[in-house]
């Protein structure tokens, strides 16, 4: 899988913004009965998930919903504004279940962050995604409010606020993404996991009696576990040092309001 090979943002900004908030103008008639905006924007994400973000074309959607490619560009303009329309489809709350949860601040971001990753695991291809310049809809702004209004009690300034929430993304971007080659190494190798390192273990023996490395040699049997959550671990890790910020900016633990300056 390359990654960035798509950028969010790159096609007709204007007409994106119409689509996605439902400004613009619809079809008088539609070529097909029962063809929308929502079902082209549905099969394309359909599409995306059994086969990545490449086998997504106007010809193929229309493929799939039995009609004829030019009808589609009457309801989107290419691509590149579908692109985006996907991009917000998959951030509906009912993409998202499980929501921000319910409690304090470090709470919602836990939440949030196990959320993601379950989006990324629904949604493989929008790792293939550049998203850096996102053109956002009622989707991604709706979870970003549910978000901060439940982290605002951390008393942090506004673009910390903002900072802890990309925080999060970009180390649930990381696990997604070595999840993911994990699962494409093998299938493209045809080894499971397992065997794979069997395949090293004599080398490896012979590496850890030669003395060469005495700390690794030492590390305990169960260090490499399958059973340990690395992402897990990380994630409250984030979550720690965030804790000490917000206790030294007099935020609440709690999720409670910060206590208010004496006049």
């Amino acid at each position: 899988m390359a990654s960035g090979t798509e950028t969010s943002g790159s096609g007709d900004i204007a007409r994106t913004l119409e689509l996605l908030w439902d400004t613009g103008r619809r079809p008088s008639r539609g070529p097909k009965p029962g063809l929308t905006l929502e079902r082209i924007v549905e099969a394309a994400v359909e599409v995306a998930d059994r086969e990545g973000l490449g086998a997504v074309s106007m010809r193929r959607l229309a493929t799939e919903l039995g009609t004829g490619a030019m009808s589609l560009y009457r309801y989107v303009p290419g691509k590149a504004e579908l692109l985006d329309l996907m991009l917000d489809r998959v951030q509906r709350p009912s993409e998202d279940p499980a929501g921000p949860g319910d409690g304090d601040w470090r709470s919602a971001l836990h939440a949030l962050g196990h959320a993601t990753l379950a989006l990324y695991r629904r949604h493989p291809w929008l790792l293939e995604v550049n998203q850096s310049r996102p053109v956002l809809g009622p989707s991604a702004l709706e979870g970003m409010e549910k978000v901060l209004v439940r982290i605002k009690p951390m008393g942090l300034a506004d673009p910390e606020l903002l900072s802890a929430i990309i925080m999060i993304d970009g180390y649930v971007v990381g696990a997604a993404r070595t999840q993911l080659y994990q699962e494409q190494a093998e299938r493209t190798s045809g080894l499971t996991d397992a065997q794979f390192w069997e395949a090293q273990r004599p080398a490896l023996e012979r590496a850890m009696t030669s003395g060469r490395y005495p700390v690794l040699a030492a590390l305990s049997e169960d260090t490499f576990s399958t059973g340990f959550d690395h992402f897990e671990f990380g994630l409250q890790r984030i979550l720690d040092g965030l804790e000490v910020l917000v206790a030294a900016r007099g935020g609440a633990r709690d999720g409670s309001a910060p206590p208010e300056e004496p006049a």
